[in-house]
């Protein structure tokens, strides 16, 4: 396994990706690859949703990717709203409101008024940039395509008309194919080059939400997912998107799945919040292990003060230790006063975040009896008992590498060698450790779950009505 690093560049227009230099990773990757004499049956590649390149007619980028977190859209929803019906977009695309939308990135370059939007030819994703480059071939998957809340999960394409209402042009849109699509062949000079030779580049599931939940190791109904990592996704895996008042009132989203199935969830803030104290504290010259983190968060005193993960003033990079301080005084509660009790306070109010979408999820879904997660979130063992205790539901960890599992066995399902999700996911389970934690102290947290919902109804102030967000 080869890991590299992939932080924002901060540049005098905004943040980016230098996604350029993840493509050198890749080419390095498949170096090792040829290296070691590793005979390849495909290549697929799947990242983060939303973000993407624009291309020249000519297959130039059109200047660097910016980063979802940049905050040139923060006034974009309500220009949407203003051209086309906030209703009406939820209805057409199923996707869940959030700034960093592909859609209202779109509007900003729009409104940047600097001639990119108009000049380009093509939008491709992260993903989709990266097979471009490795096989010239400009193609979209739709697990990928469907994040940016300008495609039709129920019609099964672009929501070309909306997008043409929003002042965006729908020409840019590529081709769309379905997960476990074969993009292409390596460029030979690529295949030369690292010694894998003409190996076939596969679509698996190009979100890597997408590909975590086809890995998720659970058979029958009853059911619900956390893809835990930077971000929290919580919710199920139907057959349908739904698309009514009220997933649009609880704000789900509806994104393409593996084999024709839609991904009914919320994202959460996740770890990306104790990513941010770390970065912060390491700078302070406090470096600390993630495990040691969870040491001293388990030491802290329990349930002391609580946030709502999804603060608007938590979005962006900065100062978090100082963020959340600030939303604890605001609600009338004493702030964490060291590292332990603020890595506590981070994992409780997301557990207890998990619960209250969960409930929602019931309630549009039906019963949840289990909840499994996956990812990187699977080794903060302390998240995933506090996942348990909030929700008083029994889930089952693992596997940590899940996005890379059902990428790989996307590939093997393309390549003819297991034939749906239900093998997919047998081979999963049969492969990896999974953990169980069952639900204690249930009393006590449900005398937390309800000073939460009252925390998160009030807008984060405790102390009286919400107030008005500067």
């Amino acid at each position: 396994m080869s890991r590299f690093p992939n932080g924002p560049l901060s540049l005098p227009t905004g943040l980016h990706w230098d996604t350029p230099q993840l493509f050198e990773h890749v080419r390095h990757v498949l170096g090792a690859c040829g290296r070691e004499k590793i005979r390849l049956s495909g290549v697929g590649i799947d990242t983060w949703g939303v973000d993407y390149g624009l291309m020249s007619s000519a297959g130039e980028l059109l200047g660097l990717p910016h980063h979802y977190r940049d905050p040139r859209t923060r006034d974009m929803m309500a220009v949407a709203f203003g051209r086309v019906p906030k209703e009406e977009i939820y209805r057409r695309s199923g996707i869940q409101f959030m700034t960093l939308n592909t859609v209202y990135q779109l509007l900003a370059e729009r409104q940047a008024a600097d001639g990119r939007l108009d000049a380009a030819h093509t939008l491709l994703f992260t993903p989709d940039l990266l097979n471009y480059w490795l096989t010239g071939i400009k193609r979209s998957e739709r697990s990928i395509a469907s994040t940016s809340q300008m495609y039709d999960p129920g019609a099964g394409n672009w929501a070309a008309d909306l997008v043409e209402r929003l002042g965006l042009p729908a020409r840019i849109l590529p081709e769309v194919a379905p997960s476990g699509t074969a993009v292409g062949t390596l460029f030979p000079a690529i295949g030369d080059e690292t010694g894998v030779g003409p190996v076939t580049v596969i679509a698996p599931a190009s979100h890597d939400t997408g590909s975590a939940v086809a890995a998720v190791p659970a058979t029958g109904d009853g059911w619900a997912y956390i893809s835990s990592g930077t971000w929290s996704l919580v919710g199920r895996e139907l057959k349908a998107p739904i698309c009514t008042a009220a997933a649009e009132a609880a704000n789900f989203t509806n994104e393409c799945g593996v084999a024709g199935t839609i991904r009914f969830h919320k994202n959460v803030a996740g770890l990306w919040l104790l990513q941010e104290c770390h970065r912060v504290w390491a700078a302070q010259g406090r470096e600390h292990s993630f495990d040691d983190l969870i040491a001293m968060g388990t030491a802290a005193p329990p349930l002391a003060a609580m946030i709502d993960p999804d603060d608007p003033s938590l979005s962006e990079f900065g100062d978090m230790p100082r963020r959340i301080r600030a939303l604890c005084e605001r609600a009338g509660q004493r702030p964490p006063s060291g590292n332990g009790e603020m890595v506590r306070c981070i994992l409780e109010s997301l557990a207890l975040k998990y619960r209250v979408v969960l409930d929602s999820l019931e309630e549009l879904t039906g019963p949840v009896s289990t909840i499994h997660i996956v990812g990187g979130g699977v080794r903060n063992t302390l998240l995933c008992q506090f996942a348990a205790d909030a929700t008083g539901r029994r889930v089952v960890a693992g596997p940590v590498e899940a996005t890379a599992a059902g990428n790989a066995m996307v590939q093997a399902m393309a390549c003819g060698q297991v034939s749906g999700l239900e093998q997919i996911r047998s081979v999963i389970a049969a492969s990896f450790e999974l953990k169980v934690y069952e639900p204690t102290r249930s009393a006590v947290w449900t005398e937390a779950v309800g000073r939460f919902r009252r925390l998160i109804a009030s807008g984060g102030d405790a102390t009286g009505p919400a107030r008005p967000r500067r």
